[in-house]
């Protein structure tokens, strides 16, 4: 008898699962490479690209000196909120439009994502010091939803980001950039500003100078 291995008896929304897992899992590990080779070259001149405080083109990899990568997308700007509905803390359903008001920054990670796990203490400090003119959610793409993010929050200790969870992974599926961690900029009338797919640097000069153009106008 051929052994068919563990997932055999495994019912098919737990193999669907499985497989997803993986492959997410092998997407960040290129990236992650990607990420390290960046850092390895000229980190000096990365960062000093990074702090003269000028927006980048559309399709420029932007690096800080700690060596975080992450490409700048301005082609969705003007286009409406996606309408995917995704979990609050309390359980109840929401979408992005019920935050509109005021900028929304909205980004999307998992606990297994390492540049994402690096990012969100820099955006509890960025929800922190600019709460009065910026909303910032972090919607987690974990399957196993509250089960496996809460746990996270509570040993993060974080001021001000709250566990959204998506494990439907609507929003990852709507921003349609594949990549995690995607962090999307909507102004106060819920169109979207830019987008950047991979890791920033929230605590640095170059995220203050993208965000301040629409923090100052709205």
């Amino acid at each position: 008898m051929i052994d068919e291995g563990p997932s055999a008896n495994l019912p098919p929304h737990m193999i669907l699962e499985f497989f997803v897992t993986f492959v997410m899992r092998t997407v960040l590990s290129m990236i992650l490479l990607v990420s390290l080779g960046a850092c390895d070259r000229g980190s000096s001149e990365a960062g000093q690209e990074f702090a003269d405080g000028k927006p980048q083109e559309e399709g420029e990899t932007i690096e800080s000196s700690q060596g975080m990568v992450g490409k700048l997308d301005i082609s969705q700007r003007g286009t409406a909120m996606i309408d995917t509905p995704f979990q609050a803390p309390d359980g109840s359903t929401v979408r992005l439009s019920d935050f509109t008001g005021k900028p929304l920054l909205v980004n999307i990670w998992a606990t297994w994502c390492a540049p994402c796990i690096v990012e969100m203490p820099m955006l509890d400090k960025l929800a922190t010091r600019e709460k009065d003119r910026l909303k910032i959610l972090v919607v987690s793409q974990d399957m196993q939803g509250a089960e496996k993010v809460v746990p996270f929050f509570e040993r993060g200790n974080f001021q001000e980001l709250e566990p959204y969870v998506d494990p439907e992974n609507g929003l990852s599926f709507g921003f349609g950039s594949g990549l995690m961690p995607t962090t999307v900029l909507y102004d106060a009338q819920g169109k979207e500003v830019w987008r950047v797919i991979g890791a920033m640097d929230w605590d640095g000069a170059k995220a203050a100078a993208l965000l301040e153009e629409t923090l100052a106008n709205n």
